[in-house]
């Protein structure tokens, strides 16, 4: 059994997207919060010595003006989109911090190049704390998919869809797919968070993180059958037990946040994600920069099921 190194340090939150023009593009939170930072390709393992490019930087003052979460680059009707959450301030009230959504689009052929236009907040109809947007694309209708906080519920954030009407605007109210509710969700802080989507053997798979971002920190998993109503809760299955969680014996912690890309043959699904090396984290963990990007192959069972394996092995 290999064990995994890093591919690029320092990178929470990773996302990888394989473009149709022959290159892979890599954003993440970088350690300052302050910016989107992208860069690009041909291979996985060049990510880590491609140039950065800084395509976006915070305002000093607004609503969108501090801690720069989980940007994610998509490639939705015919433009580019990096989705991230944003706050006011680094205030926490009432114990939860006030990022809301938003939408930057690049129309360059090449979005580390180009301009990048800010077009808004994605309203979700819930003015609440939220974050982790991601999007997908099924059966001709764009979807969000994100973590946002509901008053009535408790915990930080749990898992809701909603169909678009643009790649920025929401077109139906959110429907809640996943909340905290196993032990291994709810240690440290109750949250469903950082959703990632992947299709395969006819089914739409969903894997999420939960719990706190130190050595608790472990993913979880939803499915449902590719021709089912995504809308519907009812059409989506929870898995009870985590699917990726710390691996004490080869010394990695808190694997989450993960998204999803295809190797170079172009059929092997790829799972990255990031994870820390060590627990004894001085203070908050949110401040520690050591959450490293890590890239492996995912495994499937004989029913077809991704198999995700230790975070410490390929």
């Amino acid at each position: 059994m290999q064990k995994l190194t890093p591919l690029i340090e320092q990178r929470a939150d990773p996302f990888i997207y394989k473009h149709t023009d022959g290159y892979y593009y890599f954003t993440a939170s970088v350690p300052e919060y302050n910016r989107i930072e992208l860069r690009r390709a041909t291979t996985i393992t060049g990510l880590a010595a491609a140039q950065p490019v800084d395509v976006w930087r915070k305002p000093d003052t607004g609503p969108y003006s501090e801690l720069l979460w989980a940007p994610e680059i998509h490639f939705n009707e015919r433009a580019w989109y990096v989705y991230f959450a944003a706050a006011p301030s680094r205030d926490i009230k009432d114990k939860l911090f006030q990022h809301r959504m938003y939408a930057v689009r690049n129309t360059n052929a090449n979005p580390l190049e180009g301009e990048w236009e800010f077009m808004g907040q994605v309203d979700t109809g819930i003015d609440t704390f939220c974050l982790d947007a991601t999007t997908f694309t099924h059966k001709g209708q764009l979807y969000y998919l994100w973590a946002q906080k509901d008053t009535g519920i408790e915990g930080n954030s749990n898992l809701y869809i909603a169909p678009m009407k643009t790649p920025w605007q929401l077109d139906g109210p959110p429907v809640m797919l996943s909340k905290p509710e196993f032990d291994w969700e709810t240690r440290g802080f109750w949250v469903n968070e950082g959703p990632s989507v992947l299709k395969r053997n006819g089914k739409i798979f969903i894997s999420y993180s939960a719990s706190a971002t130190d050595e608790n920190y472990a993913m979880g998993l939803l499915w449902a059958d590719e021709d089912a109503n995504l809308l519907d809760p009812a059409s989506w299955t929870k898995m009870k037990e985590p699917v990726l969680q710390t691996c004490y014996e080869h010394g990695v912690y808190g694997p989450g946040h993960n998204s999803f890309t295809y190797g170079e043959d172009g059929d092997t699904v790829m799972l990255v994600y990031h994870a820390r090396t060590y627990t004894e984290i001085v203070g908050d963990p949110l401040w520690n920069p050591d959450r490293h990007t890590y890239v492996k192959p995912l495994k499937w069972d004989d029913q077809g099921m991704p198999v995700f394996g230790r975070p410490s092995i390929a």
